[in-house]
């Protein structure tokens, strides 16, 4: 699938960019359903909708309008979509994320569609995605397919490479789960950030303690990521599914190994917010089950 050159790139730096994962015909599956929940969000004024949990499916920013649409999560897309369906569980992206992580094999944890649509607020603070799916280990891939074409300006991840070896930062602050570092670490350790991009049919592994975050989109280029994570299927998770979904759980890739593995992390467990999605969270204006 990949060479191992390439997964000895993840191990080193904790992210690789993979071109060509998916071909034409996949993204185009992908990008009619999602222009599909774009077009009905026009209908909504607040976030709709309803997942495994009781919270609301799809979310939107601020700004959002029926002339300016934001559209900016959608959770468990495989639940309601056979192409998101496919994607995860039986694709190149979820071959590729078994190879990276090794081991026995690879479960789906969970999945969902982040997007900055045309000139629109979203953005995401610095963080790493462990802390909030906590497992008894951490071999965790977070899969970012470029369902559109990521560029360097319309809002595309940034990482800090190598920082998936250094400590995991506490998102807590004043007893609250931010879902962001602070202040102080960003200043310490976010100042050299390296930008993930490339066309529609890439994909970014990334680690799951890799430091990373992403600015609002002020281009005319919608930039769409269909996000699934993985876990080492050995891992056993550690807190509630901050996105549960009927597909949590399934084995994508390698086989049942019967054994849980247990690696030293020392971190406090993270709070689920209420609403739809954790961009509230990340402002401070979210509460909490």
């Amino acid at each position: 699938m990949i060479e191992q050159a390439q997964i000895d790139q993840y191990h080193k730096q904790g992210f690789l960019v993979v071109e060509n994962v998916l071909t034409a015909e996949n993204i185009a599956a992908l990008q009619n359903d999602f222009d599909t929940w774009v077009n009905e969000s026009r209908q909504h004024s607040e976030p709709w909708g309803e997942t495994q949990d009781g919270r609301a499916r799809f979310d939107i920013e601020g700004d959002h309008s029926a002339d300016h649409p934001s559209l900016r999560r959608v959770t468990s897309p495989t639940e309601i979509s056979e192409a998101f369906k496919r994607t995860a569980l039986e694709s190149r992206v979820a071959q590729i994320a078994g190879q990276l992580i090794g081991g026995h094999g690879a479960r789906l944890h969970h999945s969902k569609v982040n997007s900055k649509l045309p000139y629109t607020a979203t953005q995401v603070k610095w963080h790493q995605d462990f802390p909030f799916t906590p497992h008894t280990n951490d071999d965790l891939v977070t899969c970012l397919l470029m369902v559109s074409e990521v560029t360097p300006e319309n809002g595309p991840l940034q990482v800090i490479s190598n920082s998936h070896k250094g400590p995991l930062f506490t998102h807590w602050h004043d007893g609250q789960f931010t879902g962001a570092v602070s202040a102080e670490i960003e200043e310490e350790h976010c100042q050299k950030p390296m930008a993930c991009y490339g066309p529609s049919g890439s994909v970014c592994f990334m680690h799951s303690r890799l430091l990373h975050a992403s600015s609002p989109n002020e281009t005319e280029l919608p930039r769409t990521l269909f996000i699934s994570v993985y876990a080492a299927e050995d891992a056993l998770p550690l807190g509630d599914n901050p996105l549960p979904s009927i597909h949590t759980g399934t084995l994508v890739w390698g086989k049942e190994s019967g054994e849980t593995r247990i690696t030293e992390n020392i971190l406090r467990l993270p709070q689920k917010p209420k609403g739809a999605s954790f961009f509230v969270q990340q402002a401070g204006e979210e509460s909490f089950n």
